[in-house]
């Protein structure tokens, strides 16, 4: 028998589940025709033990392995290879900046898009440019497509010089657009700077009754700068006082006021904060939020969130790889007005 701990890997890093692993880790062992047709492969027991995985992870690479026809089974006899011919599933390399809410929309969103048409190998790289560079570096030529969210706190060029030297056939940027990028490569992104002008427009007549805009753009973070562009042509545009702020530290809550935040944790603090100065949401400070989430719906009887359509975005950049199209297409922002205005 052969020695399937070389063939079948599990990397601990990868945050694609175990048993797609295994699975795509015998579909590249057919391609690289170091398995071939009625190889028997390990018991779901012995390859559980041998991997250190659970048996029912084993029985699910297997059951998937089966719904392509390459595995079958015999009573008595095990599993074996049954079809080393069949279409060749897309291999992708799926690198997040960090994992959130609104990141599991997408993953989950593409996944089900792509279904058995692709393997997924899936790592964050917690906006670390040296893990980022390790991963991205590592055994490209094997992928067909490489997607990247490309959100840094520091080396943002260096990133983009490695992007950059990337096969452009292969490249998919999602979320963020690089401009400067050469050549033609696929992008499914949000267009920062004209989301937050256009959503705030669609809320001039909640906005009306508050005369300063305050956005909560941390020092030092990923987010576009377009986010800040946009929202102060728009509050030039239609005369309101503004303000950015890095933090809420030190910030004193001003009736009048309209607070947008990005990050959750500032959403917490925005709300302890008004609600120890007795101030009542939605009456005399307004609260704006990034990014749609289910507890936004509840909390204080409901946030005013301007958010992409993740769901989409994840659709849309799978149907770029399973089309092999190479075009820029910008997610639809969408307005949720609720009390918080």
């Amino acid at each position: 028998m052969k020695n399937y701990l070389k063939i079948v890997k599990i990397d601990e890093f990868s945050i694609t589940p175990k048993y797609i692993q295994i699975y795509n880790s015998v579909l590249r062992g057919i391609e690289d025709q170091v398995i071939e047709k009625d190889d028997i492969l390990p018991s779901i027991y012995d390859l559980s033990i041998a991997l250190e995985v659970s048996k029912n992870t084993i029985e699910r690479a297997y059951n998937e392995l089966k719904k392509v026809k390459v595995l079958n089974s015999i009573n008595g006899k095990g599993y074996f290879i049954s079809n080393v011919h069949f279409e060749q599933p897309v291999n992708i390399l799926l690198l997040f900046n960090k994992l959130s809410s609104h990141k599991k929309i997408i993953y989950d969103s593409l996944a089900e898009t792509l279904g058995l048409n692709a393997t997924i190998d899936f790592y964050i790289y917690n906006n670390d440019f040296n893990c980022f560079k390790r991963l991205l570096l590592k055994n490209i030529e094997q992928y067909s497509k490489i997607v990247i969210v490309p959100h840094f706190f520091e080396n943002e060029e260096e990133a983009k010089k490695i992007i950059d030297q990337l096969p452009k056939d292969k490249l998919i940027l999602m979320d963020k657009l690089i401009t400067d990028i050469s050549g033609q490569f696929g992008s499914v992104y949000e267009d920062f700077e004209q989301d937050i002008y256009s959503a705030l427009q669609q809320l001039v007549e909640q906005l009306a009754k508050y005369h300063t805009l305050k956005i909560i753009f941390p020092p030092n973070s990923y987010y576009s700068k377009g986010i800040l562009s946009g929202f102060i042509s728009f509050c030039q545009q239609y005369a309101f006082d503004y303000g950015v702020i890095g933090c809420l530290c030190g910030e004193n809550l001003e009736p009048g006021t309209v607070y947008i935040n990005l990050m959750e944790d500032d959403l917490v603090e925005l709300i302890e904060m008004a609600i120890g100065n007795h101030l009542e949401v939605g009456k005399d400070i307004g609260v704006i939020s990034y990014n749609e989430t289910s507890l936004k719906k509840i909390i204080l009887k409901g946030i005013t969130t301007i958010s992409t359509d993740f769901r989409m975005m994840g659709e849309k950049t799978a149907q770029m790889i399973l089309e092999n199209r190479k075009e820029h297409l910008a997610i639809p922002f969408k307005v949720i007005v609720r009390n918080s205005l």
